[in-house]
């Protein structure tokens, strides 16, 4: 049910969006603002093996570096969250490392990892595993330790303190942060589509800029909107099936 409103409100702003869209279109009539109509039009008739494989291209690329990032960041979250030692060697360099603008060593992963898939994963990774690492290691934090005084006396092993106390507290958390991470991901992936590829809906977005193809520029910008938005959809359902008692 809470997925359903979620489509209808998506729907809700898309006609909303593109009312707006068309409107302003009409206002400032010329070409570098297509109305959404052509570019609907446009979109279906470019539907081709070629576009395709742009799309497969970024989302094999954003889709790498959420889930790397994910397991790196939730394993160094919890283990600064349950050892004190390794807190203090790593809380440092977290705090310090944390703000720096990580699309600034683009040039230096390109150079040590190559123009390909490998150095753009790279640097989605930089950039997501500090969110996560911070997300994962206050949520484990903020478990109150009466928590687990009932499981404890019955028991129960580390693995099922885990798994029954540890993973469901934290997890909310995690999954708002990959909300978060998503658009952040999508973001980058833009930007470092721009260097050293022929493929991936960034690469497709500004070679169609280059070329003066604003309606192909446009499609890849819808596209690349849709790609957030399903992962986004895919995100909430993961949630909702976790978490059936928040509905």
């Amino acid at each position: 049910m809470k997925i359903r409103k979620k489509l209808l409100v998506f729907i809700q702003g898309f006609i909303t969006f593109n009312l707006l869209w068309y409107l302003f279109s009409l206002k400032v009539n010329m070409k570098i603002l297509p109305r959404p109509t052509e570019v609907y039009l446009n979109m279906f008739e470019l539907s081709n093996q070629e576009l395709y494989k742009h799309v497969f291209v970024s989302l094999y690329r954003v889709s790498s570096g959420i889930i790397i990032s994910l397991i790196i960041g939730s394993l160094i979250g919890l283990l600064m969250a349950y050892s004190k030692t390794w807190n203090k060697i790593l809380n440092p360099l977290v705090y310090f490392t944390y703000p720096i603008p990580k699309t600034a060593l683009l040039p230096i992963v390109m150079l040590l990892y190559g123009l390909g898939d490998k150095s753009k994963i790279i640097i989605i990774v930089l950039i997501l595993v500090f969110q996560i690492i911070v997300a994962v290691r206050d949520a484990a934090l903020n478990i109150p330790y009466e928590t687990y005084n009932p499981i404890r006396s019955l028991g129960a092993s580390k693995l099922q303190i885990f798994s029954h106390i540890t993973l469901p507290a934290i997890l909310p958390e995690l999954l708002t942060t990959l909300r978060l991470s998503i658009g952040t991901a999508l973001s980058i992936l833009f930007f470092a589509e721009g260097y050293g590829t022929k493929y991936g809906i960034g690469y497709y977005i500004l070679d169609a800029w280059s070329r003066i193809s604003y309606l192909e520029m446009y499609t890849g910008i819808i596209i690349l909107g849709l790609l957030g938005f399903v992962l986004f959809m895919l995100i909430d359902i993961l949630e909702e099936s976790l978490f059936k008692w928040k509905s």
